[in-house]
């Protein structure tokens, strides 16, 4: 497989600390493995991400850049919900964005006011949508 020029200059590196982050609260839940994606990095639960962290620079990834409205450089973190009838509203608006090639995807650019204990019940819950009963009931009341 060759390389893409257009990605090779454009991709920032995750920055480690919001990589430890990400990988502390993700690795705790059962069976879901961290995996490098074909931008970024991505948390699964079988074969289905539930999370998904990436930079946007220069415009690239291009559905990423025209779904949070942002050309860079930023990194943003897609994870699934409920659905909209169960979110809280704050998914309407900034730092949260749509993306449209699923119903249920949220993105949220992470910035230097994010708040991780907020990630991690977000986290908890894009896994909950996506993990098999016999995972979920691992995890009990959450």
């Amino acid at each position: 497989m060759r390389a893409n020029p257009r990605r090779a200059d454009k991709e920032l590196e995750i920055p480690d600390d919001m990589l430890a982050n990400l990988r502390a609260i993700c690795g705790k839940l059962p069976e879901a493995y961290e995996e490098k994606a074909w931008v970024g990095h991505r948390w699964v639960i079988g074969k289905k991400t539930f999370a998904h962290v990436l930079s946007i620079n220069d415009g690239w990834p291009p559905a990423y850049a025209r779904a949070a409205c942002e050309r860079g450089p930023l990194y943003v973190l897609t994870f699934r919900s409920r659905g909209r009838s169960h979110e809280p509203p704050e998914f309407d608006e900034y730092p949260f964005f749509r993306p449209i090639w699923f119903p249920n995807i949220v993105g949220l650019i992470i910035d230097d006011g994010i708040e991780w204990a907020e990630v991690q019940e977000i986290l908890v819950t894009s896994y909950l949508v996506l993990a098999p009963k016999r995972l979920v009931d691992q995890l009990g009341d959450r």
